[in-house]
């Protein structure tokens, strides 16, 4: 797609972010790679309905370890037509809840299809192809199945219950523990399901599993980001997920904190809401630290990342009450570079969008001190993983070690110091070729700079052309030392306008 006007002109003044977007597009490289070669005509299948169903999670899915792969995308898909049916409120309530309920049974069987959604629900074509993912379902490891199978039939469950809860239906959520009971099944129970499938791929720390907390904070906090985010979508269609106990504190009904007049009750009620998401972005750090191999972590950094950039983006922003707003997308790809490097790197991300929160906050909310601990919370989890080193703590810190046996393949530790060694030929090289790219990057931004000047002026240039000026006189008077027009061209031009417009009108009365 041809980038527009207003996109070339963007990207030109927020150098930084078309930086970002140069460098995703043309340096990232995936941990590991799809082999589609090796992949049946079905299989193929299932991720051509990936990509139709998903813009966020196709590509980190692709991206992780081959013993991951295909178990993961198919429990993305089963959930997502078992999200599709839920979400169609064209089905009758007797025909959706045994669906739902059941759901779990028929993912094993390979004639199982359905063709009830709604002629406009836009992922009706996965449950009309519902077989196509059944079938490989039934070649994955027993193990995956088992966990799959107990996910699915436990968010169906809930989702039933909600789906034939007429005061959910007609009044929306109603207290704070049922918002988070909902985001629990269709978020929660999700990062429940994919921790089991990390652990038993051995490639996350088994000891999350045991931090039941964790998992659910991660689930929750993506879901209540996306809920936050999508109050003027959810308006438009008449359905609410903010909690009745929330917002009844600030307004008669939901859609009256889309009426002006309630602007700054409107603002007062979403920082409760964010308050609400933020007190879990610590969980978030600790979870990810549980991730064993690269693949992984980036799948679960990069949605954590981005939430915590959209609810920055959202807090004190009466804008989503009016339109849809979402992070650009070279703040996307910066996003995603930082959330592909390693813990440290997300910590820092949390921090500068948590001191962002933090400098939005306004005195005149009512939930300015719960904020501000809430971000506090967030500064003071990463300083006790990567504590910050100046003056006074170097000054304090012991003595550096004498010996340290290695942890690393690059580094060694002791007494919670670490230290590098030299940097051996392949990291110099590296380093060097690292160097190198970032000297492209600018002259790729210039060179990106001068083309978009020069494509502005040429269109510029050929419009004046096609509406009469005359380039040759003003070259001609240039080259004589004339940088003004005399009074007696200035004179003339006038003249000549004249002479055309009553010449034009002339021909507008012999017409008629």
């Amino acid at each position: 797609m041809a980038p527009s006007l207003g996109g070339i002109v963007y990207y030109a003044i927020h150098l930084q972010e078309l930086r970002s977007i140069i460098q995703w597009k043309v340096w990232h490289n995936p941990v590991h790679e799809r082999e589609e070669a090796k992949e049946s005509e079905n299989l193929k299948k299932c991720f051509h309905y990936l990509n139709l169903t998903s813009r966020s999670f196709s590509a980190v899915i692709q991206e992780l370890h081959p013993e991951l792969l295909v178990p993961v995308a198919l429990f993305y898909l089963i959930l997502r037509a078992l999200d599709t049916i839920e979400d169609d409120m064209t089905i009758p309530i007797e025909t959706k809840e045994p669906l739902l309920r059941d759901f779990w049974k028929v993912i094993e069987d390979e004639s199982w299809t359905f063709d009830g959604n709604g002629p406009n629900e836009k992922d009706r074509e996965l449950c009309v192809r519902f077989d196509v993912v059944s079938r490989e379902f039934n070649m994955i490891k027993p193990a995956y199945k088992d966990i799959i199978r107990d996910i699915t039939k436990r968010m169906g469950n809930g989702m039933a219950d909600y789906a034939k809860n007429a005061e959910h239906l007609e009044k929306g959520v109603n207290t704070i523990k049922d918002y988070e009971l909902y985001c629990h099944y269709v978020a929660g129970l999700v990062g429940e399901g994919l921790t089991r499938l990390f652990v038993e791929a051995k490639l996350a720390n088994p000891v999350l599993l045991e931090r039941p907390q964790l998992m659910e904070s991660m689930g929750q906090f993506l879901q209540q980001t996306n809920i936050i985010r999508d109050i003027r979508e959810d308006h438009d269609d008449r359905r609410y997920f903010w909690p009745r106990e929330i917002w009844s504190k600030y307004a008669d009904s939901i859609p009256d904190l889309f009426l002006p007049e309630n602007r700054e009750k409107a603002l007062h009620c979403q920082s409760e809401m964010v308050l609400n998401a933020l007190e879990k972005a610590d969980d978030c750090l600790f979870y990810m630290a549980g991730a064993k191999e690269q693949s992984v972590f980036n799948f679960v950094a990069i949605p954590q990342a981005m939430a915590i950039a959209t609810l920055e983006l959202c807090f004190q922003n009466y804008s989503m009450f009016e339109r849809n707003i979402k992070i650009s997308k070279g703040s996307a790809c910066r996003l995603m570079l930082d959330s592909t490097q390693d813990l440290r790197t997300v910590c820092e991300v949390f921090r500068t969008y948590a001191r962002k929160i933090h400098a939005k906050n306004q005195p005149s909310d009512p939930h300015f001190l719960e904020i501000s601990i809430a971000c506090g919370k967030i500064e003071r989890f990463i300083e006790s993983v990567f504590p910050t080193q100046n003056a006074k703590s170097l000054r304090e810190a012991p003595e550096p070690p004498t010996r340290a046996e290695p942890t690393e393949p690059n580094e060694v530790r002791e007494t919670g110091w670490v230290m590098k060694p030299p940097l051996t030929p392949e990291e110099a090289e590296k380093k060097r070729k690292e160097d190198l790219e970032a000297k492209w990057d600018v002259i790729y931004i210039i060179a990106a700079v001068f083309a978009t000047l020069f494509i502005i002026s040429g269109v510029m240039i050929g419009v004046a052309y096609y509406l009469g000026a005359r380039f040759d006189l003003a070259y001609t008077s240039l080259k004589d030392g004339n940088l003004k027009p005399s009074a007696d061209a200035a004179q003339q031009v006038i003249s000549a306008a004249t002479s055309v417009a009553e010449a034009g009108k002339s021909a507008a009365r012999n017409e008629l």
